[in-house]
């Protein structure tokens, strides 16, 4: 909760991001590694070898199954015997019905992968929307949390301090990553916690962490 007398981290008008942008050049290095990487979706590349194999195997099946149509209707032109005649009709008849099966087989992986496509293309542009959405409440969330700094007069330094105090960081990596000593640092986090009056890094991160926490009904009865 913010002290009595204070005003939420939300309200007041909207100002340049200059501060801001300016206090996190020189902390790039050290948050890259921290940063939430969204997943790219890609078209997919159809190189389903199965499918091939299927298509040449109903190929051969066909091949086979005239083959023995043609012999079979030679055969009876011919006067051969019934029994050799069932024999090779039954090998026909089981050659049509394996190029059967194989065609199911390929219509049904051909429909799954069109599925797939379906589901690809659908989760690609939620990720892209869910993306848009998180940049524009980062930025909102980014511009508050400035104002909310300029109401408590902190300097550039404080203000670059108290960022990577809300990402974090311990006093000896941001001092590496300011490079300065970790004596400067715990100095400056000390100022930035008078000015605010807050007690340390906890109640600096549940200052601005509290809207953040409230069911989206409420939040938006607060606006």
């Amino acid at each position: 909760m913010p002290p009595s007398g204070r005003s939420r981290v939300y309200d007041g008008p909207p100002s340049d991001h200059t501060a801001l942008t300016g206090a996190s050049s020189s902390h790039e290095r050290t948050n890259a590694a921290n940063r939430l990487k969204m997943p790219v979706f890609r078209p997919a590349v159809r190189t389903d070898v199965s499918s091939a194999t299927l298509v040449l195997g109903i190929a051969l099946f066909g091949v086979i199954a005239a083959m023995i149509g043609v012999d079979l209707a030679a055969d009876a032109r011919a006067g051969t015997a019934t029994t050799h005649l069932l024999t090779e009709g039954s090998v026909m008849v089981g050659a049509l019905v394996g190029a059967a099966t194989l065609w199911r087989l390929v219509s049904d992986a051909g429909r799954q992968v069109a599925q797939l496509s379906v589901d690809l293309e659908a989760a690609r542009r939620e990720a892209e929307r869910f993306r848009g959405e998180a940049r524009e409440a980062l930025r909102g969330l980014s511009e508050a949390i400035d104002r909310q700094f300029t109401r408590w007069g902190l300097t550039t330094a404080e203000r670059e301090i108290g960022l990577l105090l809300l990402k974090g960081l311990t006093h000896k990596e941001i001092a590496v990553a300011r490079s300065t000593s970790e004596t400067t640092i715990r100095q400056q986090a000390l100022a930035v916690y008078r000015k605010s009056g807050l007690r340390g890094r906890t109640e600096l991160s549940a200052f601005f962490l509290e809207n953040l926490l409230l069911p989206v009904v409420e939040r938006g009865q607060e606006d």
